[in-house]
C-alpha cells in the first residue's frame, strides 16, 4: 500500500499485517479441505497456535500502547475518536472468534458444522480490520504519535513475544518476497540477523507449521 508516512517507520506494521493475511489464507484453505477433517489439521497444527499467539500479541500491544495514547492526544476531535473507537471495536469482535474456533475444533458432535462459518467470519472480519487500519488509522498514527510512543509500541510487542522471538521472526518472514525480506532483515541488529540465519530459520522450517512440508523460500 503506497502511503507517505513522514514520521513513523511502518515497515513492521505492514509486515505483521501481511503475515496475518498469509495465515488467514492458509487457514481458509485447510478449512475447505474434503480429504481430511480440518478440525484435526487445525487443532494439531503449530501454525494455528502461532497465528493465535502473534495476532493476540499484536492487538493487545495496540490496545495497551497505541489507542489510549491517541485517545488522549485527540480528545475533542470526534471524527478521529470515532475511528479509534472503531479500531477497538473491531478488535473486540475478532479476538473472541479465536476461542469460538477452538471450541468448534474440540466439539466432536457439531464442531465440524460450525467451523467453516467461524473461519469465514474470522477471514472477513480480520481482513476488513487490517484494510481499515491501513487505509485510515496508520496515517492518523503517523501524525499523532511521537517516535518515543511508537518505540513503546514496538517494545511492548517485543516484550510480549519474549522467548518466542526464535519463531516470531521466521514466521514474520515466511513466504515474503525477496525485496521485503532483505529490507526487514536488514533493519535488524546483527546478532539477531546471525541468529536467524544460523538457527532460527532452519528450526522454524523443521516445525512444518501446517503439516504440509512447504517451507519459506528464503
Amino acid at each position: 500500500m503506497s502511503q507517505d508516512f513522514k514520521n513513523l517507520d511502518m515497515t513492521m506494521m505492514f509486515a505483521i499485517h501481511d503475515a496475518l493475511r498469509r495465515e488467514l489464507e492458509r487457514i481458509a484453505r485447510i478449512t475447505a479441505r474434503v480429504d481430511e477433517d480440518p478440525r484435526h489439521v487445525l487443532s494439531t497444527a503449530v501454525g494455528w497456535e502461532l497465528f493465535k499467539k502473534f495476532l493476540t500479541i499484536h492487538h493487545t500491544s495496540e490496545d495497551v500502547t497505541v489507542w489510549p495514547v491517541m485517545q488522549e492526544a485527540l480528545a475533542g476531535r470526534p471524527a478521529e475518536i470515532a475511528l479509534l473507537d472503531a479500531m477497538e471495536a473491531e478488535h473486540a469482535v475478532i479476538d473472541p472468534l479465536l476461542a469460538d474456533i477452538d471450541a468448534a475444533l474440540a466439539d466432536r458432535d457439531s464442531g465440524a458444522e460450525r467451523l467453516g462459518g467461524l473461519v469465514d467470519t474470522l477471514y472477513t472480519s480480520l481482513g476488513a480490520h487490517l484494510d481499515h487500519e491501513e487505509r485510515d488509522a496508520l496515517q492518523l498514527m503517523d501524525i499523532t504519535l511521537s517516535q518515543e510512543q511508537w518505540a513503546a509500541f514496538s517494545a511492548e510487542q517485543r516484550t510480549r513475544v519474549g522467548e518466542d522471538s526464535v519463531r516470531y521472526l521466521p514466521w514474520l518472514l515466511d513466504d515474503i518476497d525477496a525485496a521485503k525480506f532483505a529490507h526487514i532483515l536488514g533493519k535488524m541488529p546483527e546478532p539477531l540477523r546471525n541468529a536467524y540465519d544460523s538457527q532460527w530459520r532452519a528450526a522454524y522450517d523443521a516445525l512444518d507449521i501446517w503439516g504440509t512440508r512447504t517451507s519459506s523460500v528464503h
